[in-house]
């Protein structure tokens, strides 16, 4: 049986996992920024981390707030 929400219960889904996405971002920052002098490969592996939750955060804003990262070229 599949979950029917109407279009304010979605978009709340999709704050919150913006939300979630936000906040793993700046742990992954803080990791990567922590490890960068003594880990250089644990530091790498955070800031690849970091990257992967910045593309969702993209995603994320564009389905939220269509254009907000648009190319100005």
């Amino acid at each position: 049986m599949t979950d029917v929400v109407d279009s304010d219960e979605l978009l709340r889904r999709i704050q919150r996992g913006r939300a979630c996405a936000e906040q793993e971002e700046r742990a992954w920052r803080a990791r990567s920024d922590a490890l960068a002098a003594n880990d250089p490969d644990g530091a790498r592996e955070a800031a690849v981390r970091r990257l992967a939750y910045e593309a969702v955060l993209r995603v994320l804003d564009e389905i939220l707030t269509p254009g907000r990262h648009a190319e100005v070229g």
